[in-house]
Order: structure tokens, then sequence, then C-alpha cells
């Protein structure tokens, strides 16, 4: 374990869990706010495929990916699944969550404008990866990885930085060398080349190993390639099509060569080898190795990483930023933080050596997250088709027998670590594969499979008990409507009473989280009737959701293109006071507005942010295991039980002061402290102004608060989603009101619902807001 106090300005890559079990050895460094300089290269703006020859190319952020849950979709029907939405259940308890996104690409391109340096920010944020990682986690690489690493660190500057360089753009893609720029860093670039290239290093491969037209043509413009489609007599509409075409016409080995010349090749027996038959063996084709040639000829030397060294590379990344989502630009993010001079509060970083306990367990886990970005990329892609469905079907099947594994190995352990600890392993990753397949299976109406499936991930304890939940509701709806058999009463009976024996257990474990008793509860309610159990034997709810005020708002809906009305889950668009359009929230909002409340459309941002304001140096308590990079928002335990638990006496002396009325000089404190540099913590809005802020805090009061903190500090993982959409206030009564804006065919959520018992729970105002078209009123 390494032990260092940080206050960094830079974005890391998704961070991870931490461990309760730490390494023998520690060490205490102080890190200075001072990023280095950068030694970069020319202006690097082109992305596309086809160009790719300018430089390196701008990477996305990866945002927490959406899923399909399990619960009942808002139309009230049984027989399909719900709509997607946010995969909340335990997915933002990482780094991945919290960052801030970074969209100032520029930032890069004006630091490599400024001329030669000593360094390179590229080539130190690589180095810095590689060199902690194999401080105290050098077991997880094997003899010949270590060798890899020896390579690397032989090479001269120019050599490393051309290969960091590579690195960071397209992976396995190919590079023209004469496009490849680099002027300030790389002052003889066939060498570096040449030394990335060498048998001895083999970091890259030349332009000999290319073999397809695909992979050639990728290099080309389209002007350039329109050079060639044009010898071969081909056409096409865009590069896509030229591709295609020269391939067709390459597939015809008695078709004219691009010289017009004809080819026939005579297949020998005799063993011989000549160059005809070893070009089409490589090529397919000898006109494929013709049309190649002419390309090569164009472009000239070219280079390709080798994809073993890469991947050993992003392994490193994974390990040094304890990554949980898979992503091949690990070090982008930081560099591009570290340029804008992005600001991080500052704590301990406490490091664990051992959270991969084994090379085994890296590889696994790699091997896991790459399949849940496979699953998450199809998912992500609008609405899944039966092939995408099929797919994903597929990938969870190829590792189900690897989970049944693992859940079965971790009922013998009698030592669990920390929940954020588990999720370094590939058991509970693969878990979230399982959970997405069960969707698949669901959309394909194989209920038998989904209930076996079902059983199975309740019937383990260790991995995503936040879903359990969601996994008993969707468990309970199936029974309930498609087992029985329809001409035998008996048969219905028996499934109904399967039904409410899973909701009972559902209500009964102490991993479902309150957030679902309200759908069980309910559906307890509607079996009992369908099954005639006397009112004595039926259940009495001692806890139920209190309910909001309700109230109705008129305007004027805007139609769809083709007059027709919104359809369910449809966002719908209103006319606002200015004639402009608008969503139903700001149509609402106006409304409040003309009846002299202040408000924000804001879903809960700015109870976040004063939640952010009110505990930050409690949030950032030197505690073990819960910073393992310098570059967090947040502790990594924020997102579970155990965040309340270790700070309980902090916590409530805090919950304490806030009750007193010293909310306001609590937040005062925070934002002089913090507002000129813009520290990044979870749920900090800096747009919002500081008196907003004070005059919130002051119209909420000390006694509310402290319960919406106390609910936070509790459960953050499942109550920072669910808020109110609307949050208004009255500075000069004091009063401050939450409003949940509903349109026709919409209804509440469980987590809504929650939110609403908690904040009229809490005595302050809260109204659910009915938007109806018509005459406004």
């Amino acid at each position: 374990m390494s032990i260092r106090k940080t206050n960094p300005t830079g974005v890391a890559s998704p961070p991870s869990s931490p461990s309760k079990r730490d390494s023998k050895r520690a060490r205490l460094v102080f890190i200075s706010d001072d990023d280095g300089v950068s030694n970069n290269n020319n202006n690097n703006k082109n992305t596309t495929a086809e160009d790719n020859d300018n430089g390196n190319n701008p990477i996305r952020r990866f945002s927490p990916p959406r899923m399909l849950g399990l619960t009942e979709s808002s139309s009230g029907s049984n027989d399909e699944p719900p709509p997607s939405q946010l995969d909340q259940d335990d997915e933002f308890t990482g780094l991945e969550s919290s960052l801030p996104q970074l969209t100032d690409y520029e930032a890069i391109n004006r630091e490599e404008n400024n001329g030669p340096r000593r360094s390179s920010i590229y080539v130190d944020a690589f180095n810095l990866a590689l060199d902690t990682v194999l401080e105290e986690e050098a077991y997880l690489f094997d003899e010949q990885e270590h060798e890899v690493f020896g390579k690397y660190r032989r090479l001269d500057y120019e050599a490393q930085y051309l290969y960091v360089r590579l690195f960071l753009r397209k992976t396995n893609a190919w590079f023209r060398v004469g496009k490849l720029g680099y002027f300030y860093d790389i002052k003889d670039m066939p060498t570096a080349c040449a030394a990335l290239q060498s048998q001895d290093i083999a970091f890259a491969q030349n332009e000999s190993e290319i073999t397809t037209i695909d992979e050639a043509a990728s290099m080309l413009t389209v002007e350039e390639l329109k050079t060639i489609t044009k010898e071969a007599k081909v056409a096409g509409g865009n590069k896509t099509q030229l591709i295609a075409a020269l391939r067709r016409s390459c597939a015809n080995q008695g078709s004219l060569n691009i010289q017009g010349q004809l080819r026939i090749i005579h297949n020998s027996n005799n063993g011989s080898n000549n160059n005809s038959t070893t070009g089409q063996s490589r090529y397919g084709t000898i006109r494929t190795k013709a049309v190649i040639d002419k390309m090569l000829d164009i472009t000239g030397p070219c280079i390709r990483l080798m994809e073993s060294v890469t991947t050993l590379f992003s392994r490193v990344h994974l390990v040094f930023y304890r990554s949980t989502e898979w992503t091949e630009k690990s070090l982008t993010t930081l560099i591009l933080a570290r340029i804008m001079k992005r600001n991080f509060p500052s704590y301990f970083v406490c490091r664990t050596s051992n959270i991969f306990p084994t090379r085994e367990a890296l590889i696994d886990f790699e091997r896991a997250i790459k399949l849940q970005s496979e699953v998450d990329n199809i998912l992500e892609n609008g609405v899944p088709t039966k092939d995408d469905l099929q797919e994903i079907v597929g990938i969870m099947e190829s590792i189900y027998g690897r989970w049944e594994r693992y859940c079965e190995d971790g009922k013998n352990k009698d030592d669990f670590e920390e929940i954020y600890l588990r999720r370094f392993s590939a058991g509970w990753v693969y878990t979230r594969i399982v959970h997405k397949g069960v969707y698949a299976i669901s959309r394909h109406k194989d209920y038998e499979r989904e209930r076996m499936i079902l059983l199975a991930l309740l019937s383990q304890r260790l991995y995503h008990p936040s879903r359990r939940g969601a996994w008993y509701q969707r468990l309970a709806l199936i029974e309930e409507h498609y087992f029985h058999d329809a001409s035998s009463a008996n048969s219905k009976r028996l499934w109904l009473r399967t039904a409410l024996n899973t909701c009972e257990k559902g209500l009964e474990d102490p991993d479902t989280h309150v957030i679902y008793h309200y759908d069980l509860q309910k559906r307890i309610t509607k079996l009992e009737k369908k099954l005639n159990i006397p009112m004595r034997l039926q259940h009495i709810w001692v806890w139920t959701l209190k309910k909001p005020i309700t109230r109705s708002i008129s305007g004027q809906r805007i139609q769809n293109d083709d007059g027709s009305p919104p359809k369910p889950g449809q966002k719908t668009v209103w006319k606002l006071e200015s004639d402009e359009e608008g969503s139903v929230e700001e149509m609402c909002l106006e409304r409040y507005r003309s009846e002299g409340w202040k408000g924000f459309h804001c879903e809960g941002g700015i109870i976040k942010t004063i939640f952010a304001y009110l505990m930050y140096d409690i949030l950032f308590l030197p505690l073990p295991n819960i910073f393992q990079t310098e570059f967090q928002t947040c502790p990594l335990d924020l997102h579970t039980d155990s965040f309340y638990v270790c700070r309980m006496s902090e916590i409530n002396h805090r919950l304490m002061e806030i009750s007193n009325g010293e909310g306001v000089k609590v937040v005062k404190e925070v934002w002089k402290k913090e507002v000129e540099r813009q520290t990044c913590v979870i749920g900090l809005d800096w747009k919002f102004e500081i008196n907003e802020i004070c005059e919130v805090v002051e119209c909420l009061g000390g006694e509310t608060l402290s319960v919406i903190c106390k609910v936070l500090c509790q459960e953050y993982q499942q109550r920072s989603s669910g808020m109110p959409d609307l949050f208004l206030w009255d500075y000069d009564k004091k009063k401050a009101k939450f409003v949940e804006v509903k349109s026709e065919n919409d209804r509440l959520s469980d987590t809504q619902r929650v939110w609403i018992d908690v904040l009229t729970g809490a005595g302050v105002e809260t109204e659910l807001c009915h938007a109806v078209n018509g005459v406004k009123g």
C-alpha cells in the first residue's frame, strides 16, 4: 500500500474500488501542483478513418452505460420489459460517474504549438502509469511481459514519444510515416519508426504486413483512392463503396490487372513456390496484391503498433487507474485535464497493492470488462434489434458456466472483501452481463430460461446485492402471468401463490432496497385479492409512502409532425410564453415563476451541490483504501453502506451543526476556499451562484437539510437520482418546495415515490404537477 498527499490538477481515467487488505509496505509522498511541461506536436484535428494522418484523434470520455431495467414498464404492460433507463443500481460507484466531462480538445493543440520542450506530458503520463504499477504490482505480469517493459525503457526518447502518441490514437490502425508530424519532438522520424519496427523491439509492423485492400485503403484520402479505382475501372459514391468495388473486382482472379494485362494462374501440384502462388496465398489473388502495391506507392512507408504489445500496456493502465470500464484510451483524459488545469481536492492517496490477487484474476477481469463493453455498446445504440438481442444472449451464454463457478466459489469464502473491492473480480462483471442477458431473453419471451437465470441470480449474495429488488420484481411478474395453464384453475392458483411467495421473500431480504418495497407491496395486495385470501390473513402495511400535493397546469402541447399526439414514453414539446418551444418542465417552471417563485429545472442538481458543500471535508477524510488515484472527486465507498458507518461520528456532528442553522456558514467557508480553483467534487455544480445557494439553504431550513443530507450519506448510490424535477423557493417568505412534473401517460417511478416520501416527511412541501394539454388556466 502506498500513501501520499495529493492536490493535483488533472483527471485520470476511471478509478476503482479499494480493499481492506493492505500490503506491508507504505510510503509517504507529497505531490505538487506542478503539471510539468508538455512537449507536443503539430495541429492534430483529423479524426476520420480515411484521413488518419494528421496527429492524434480526440478521444471521447465514456459515460456510464445505460441499460434496460427489469422492473415493469411505465405503460403497465405485463408482456414487455421497461424502456431504457439509467443503470443506477451500482454502476456509479467508481470515478467513472464523478469525473467532469472534458470537451476542450483544442487545449492539446494549443499546447502542442508552444514549441520544443525538454519532456512530454504524453511520455511522462505513460511512464508514470508504468512505474507506479511495476513498483508494487509487478507480480501481475509474467517474465515475457517484463521483457517487453524492459524493451520500452531501452528505447530512446523519440521512439518512446512516437510509441506513446500512436498508442493514444486509433487502435490497430495503419499510419503513413510521412504524415505523422510531431516535428517538435521527433527530428528523425524514419529512425524512430525503424526502432519500433526492429526485430529486437518488435513494437510495430511495417507496410510489408499489409495484405488486404481495406488496410491499405484506410490510409488514402478519397481523391487518392479515386485514382486507383479509375485505373481499375470501378466506381462508387463514397470511400466505403469505392473500397467494396475494388474488393469485388479483385475477387475475380482472371480479370485484367491494374496495367490492363490478363493474368491467368495455373495451380501446380509439383510443390514449386513461384511468385504467383506465393502472392495468391498471402493476398488472396494476384490482382489484390497489384492494387495494394499501387496504394503503397502513394502512401510510402507505413507503421502499425503490434496488438499484443498495446494490449499489454492497456492492461497496465487498467491496473493503474483501477478502471471498471474498458477503454483503449486510458491516458487521454488525464492529458486533457492536466493541460486544462482541472483541480481536485487535497487528500491522502492510499493505493492498495493487492486489488487483483493474481495475474489470472487480472486477465479474467480484463476479459470480462471487454465483453461487458460489447454488451453496453449494443444497448446504447438505440433500440436493440432481434440480432442485437441474440448477440447479447450469445455473450451471456458464453460466460454463464464461468459465472456459476465464481458464484459457487464465493459461497465458500469466509472473509468477504468490502463490496467496492469485489467490483474488481470477473464474477462481479459476469453478473452484470448475466443481468443484461436476462433482459435480452425476456424480449425473446423465453420465460422458462429467464426464470431459471433470475433464480440463479437470487441464489448468490456476493455480487450486485443492490439489484436484488429488481430481480424479485421481475421474477414475481413473470410467475404471475406466464407460467400457469390457462385451462386449469389449480395451475393458476399455484403460480399466483408462487409469485406471492417471491414478493414476500423480496420484502424480507435485507438487501432489497426500500425503493422496491412499494412495488412489491402493491403486487402482494393484488395477488392476495386474486387468491381470495381472507382479510384476517392479508398483509397490513404499517409503513406506507406519503403522497404529494397534486396540481394541474394547462398549456399548449405541440403535436407531432403528422398531427398525432405524443406516444407513451415520448418526450413532449410545449409552447412557452415567449412563443418558443420547450419541455414540459420549462412550461411549468414559467408558470411558477409568474406566481413569484424563483426556481430551477435541475432534477436534484442543486441538492447534490449543497450536499457537496456541507459534507466537503467529510467526503475527503483520510481513511484507508478509499482514495486509490490522485484524481478522484469522491471516496470510493461513497456509493456503499460503509460510507456512513465509517464516518458516523463526523457525519452526525455535521448534521447537528446544520440543524442548528450553521449550514450557510459551512457553505460559504467551502466556497471561499475552493471557488478560485473550481475544485472538481461529485455533485458540485459551480454554475449555481453562491447567493442562490445560501438563499436555498435558508429557505429549506436546518432540520430539512439535515434529513436530506443523512439520506444521501446513507444511500448516495440509490438516492442520487429520482429527485423532483423542479426546485422552487421564495426568499422573502422563507419557503421552498419541490415539484415533480408529469405529462399525460406518465407516472411516478419507485425512486421518485421514495424521494417524495422523504421530502414530505422532512417537512418541505412537495407537489406532483400534471401538465394538461388545453386552454391555460
